[in-house]
């Protein structure tokens, strides 16, 4: 979880905070609650909290319809909920439409009218914005790139159907498939190793370890095909790449861009298209959330 204060104007946050979900003994909300009065303005003047909610929401009614990582948290009213506990109007989304939104107002789709962006971390979520405004649907669950089917009757996706890209060149699938190849017999400098993640590939990438480089290519691969279909729905002029798996700089980004080239239907598609990885880090829900309770697109 993590939380910041942020003045009327400007993008330097007055406090930021950070704390694991999860704890022993203090439930997730208990958690929440304490974490946002810790960084809640000495004089009290608060105007709206935004929410980033991490899984399905309703941002219409505030709802937070399953968090993968808090269990117990299933069609919550988390927005009126933080309402009555702090006394000031909330305004929630999705938190990878959030992170969308961030990038478009503040970072590195800035100027552009049509935007999709792509995180691709412990799962893959999305965002899209469309003549200036987040593509949202009819309840507030559009834009779930992460679940496009690209390997039919492929692995499981965490969601419980079968061959999603989040289930193909997500952070834990890479590691997965990396273990995989090693259980059989792969040679690589990881097969040392009890337990491969998804940061010990990318290093061994970086490396030069060839399985490694596979596992990367093979993500990215998938991801440039799934965008390809997304650029035939939304003909966006960038395309926004965030996420800790993005970090592995040109050795995704180059077979996303050579799998895009490669399915296409027309290379207009890609004429004066930006392919390029997130430009505000750790903050884009932050201030995406932000944008959203300032600006309101």
């Amino acid at each position: 979880m993590r939380a910041a204060c942020y003045p009327p104007d400007g993008l330097k946050p007055l406090q930021i905070k950070k704390i694991s979900t999860q704890h022993p003994t203090e439930s997730a909300w208990d958690r929440l609650v304490r974490l946002v009065a810790s960084v809640w303005p000495d004089d009290g003047q608060v105007n709206c909290i935004g929410v980033a909610a991490p899984g399905p929401t309703d941002p219409f009614q505030g709802v937070l319809f399953e968090a993968p990582n808090i269990p117990a948290w299933v069609n919550v009213p988390l927005a009126s909920l933080l309402q009555e506990r702090f006394g000031v109007p909330v305004t929630m989304g999705n938190d990878a439409n959030l992170a969308a939104l961030g990038e478009w107002k503040y970072g590195a789709g800035k100027g552009h009218h049509h935007l999709v962006y792509l995180t691709v971390s412990t799962g893959i979520g999305s965002g899209i914005i469309v003549d200036d405004r987040l593509l949202l649907g009819t309840r507030g669950l559009a834009a779930e790139l992460g679940h496009i089917t690209v390997l039919p009757d492929g692995p499981m996706c965490g969601c419980g159907q079968k061959g999603h890209l989040e289930a193909l060149a997500s952070g834990p699938s890479i590691a997965r498939w990396v273990t995989e190849q090693i259980t059989d017999g792969v040679p690589s400098s990881l097969s040392r190793l009890t337990v491969v993640t998804t940061k010990l590939v990318a290093e061994a990438a970086k490396s030069g370890d060839i399985l490694a480089l596979q596992a990367i290519n093979r993500a990215g691969t998938f991801v440039g095909q799934a965008l390809a279909d997304v650029l035939h729905i939304f003909n966006p002029t960038i395309v926004i790449i965030g996420g800790g798996v993005s970090q592995s700089g040109e050795l995704l980004m180059d077979p996303i861009r050579t799998a895009m080239q490669r399915h296409v239907m027309n290379t207009h598609y890609l004429d004066n298209l930006i392919l390029t990885t997130a430009a505000l880090g750790d903050d884009t829900g932050l201030l995406g959330a932000l944008a959203m309770v300032r600006h309101q697109p």
